[in-house]
């Protein structure tokens, strides 16, 4: 009895150890084939890296634009979908001008006061969110090359029409206000004149919420000496329309659909 007890524990303990080195044998094959697999995948990203492509996971890229109708900042988040497709996340804060908006000073009595941009009606600020993608047309080729890639974008804009004020004074009574052109037009008192815009933190109170939507068409050159970073300048065209008309400039045609030409210097990271 206590050789039948002897063996059936030795019969299962060899059993266990069997079973052990099996599941240790399994475990160190499937990590052998992880490490392979991303040796493999890392052999590929320096290959193609050296035949120019840009091979990344994600991108954050920030830049600087000025437009023919004013100027503003982007960020920009891209998703690797294949050697030559990047999906893109676009976010943009600009400010739009009219084309016959110009700064002159306000004088009175041969004193100068603060700079004025005559007729301006309103200020437009925008807040644009777009998607699009990004197709590689030429890689850097080597450290020194320059990537070519051509991108396209649609999305929404909320626009923030703010009032445009002046700060009046009057010669006769000494009283000073605050009036936006139109209104100056449509009022008879005597001896008012300007002596300067009132500035950017007057207006907000009678903020008008103009939406839109949006498109763009641009081609941006990195020239980046590392596939790690970003250093580019892009060149392209935005398209926008706004469901009702966007009064700039006094006495000037209002419009809905806003064309523009731009150049952004980019920069930002890879992973």
């Amino acid at each position: 009895m206590k050789i039948l007890f002897l063996t059936v524990l030795a019969s299962t303990l060899v059993l266990q150890l069997l079973a052990q080195n099996n599941t240790d044998s399994v475990n160190m094959m499937s990590k052998l084939n992880k490490q392979n697999a991303k040796r493999e995948r890392m052999n590929n990203m320096q290959r193609m890296e050296e035949e120019g492509d840009l091979i990344f996971n994600k991108h954050n890229i920030f830049g600087i634009r000025l437009a023919t109708d004013g100027y503003g900042i982007n960020f920009e988040k891209g998703k690797f979908k294949t050697p030559r497709k990047t999906l893109l996340y676009q976010f943009e804060l600009n400010e739009k001008h009219d084309p016959k908006e110009h700064h002159i000073s306000a004088t009175s009595d041969g004193i100068n006061f603060s700079s004025v941009v005559p007729y301006k009606l309103n200020n437009l600020y925008e807040f644009k969110l777009a998607i699009g993608q990004q197709q590689l047309i030429g890689g850097k080729g080597n450290k020194n090359g320059v990537a070519v890639t051509a991108l396209y974008t649609g999305g929404l804009t909320l626009g923030l029409l703010k009032p445009y004020y002046l700060d009046i004074q009057n010669q006769i009574t000494g009283a000073t206000t605050r009036k936006t052109y139109d209104q100056m037009a449509a009022d008879t008192t005597e001896g008012d004149y300007i002596t300067g815009a009132s500035g950017f933190l007057v207006g907000w109170g009678n903020l008008k919420i103009k939406p839109a939507i949006n498109a763009k068409q641009a081609m941006r050159f990195d020239y980046g000496r590392l596939n790690q970073t970003v250093s580019a300048i892009e060149c392209g065209l935005t398209e926008e329309y706004f469901f009702s008309k966007i009064p700039l400039v006094y006495m000037v045609k209002q419009h809905s659909f806003f064309f523009n030409a731009y150049v952004a210097i980019m920069f930002g990271s890879r992973k």
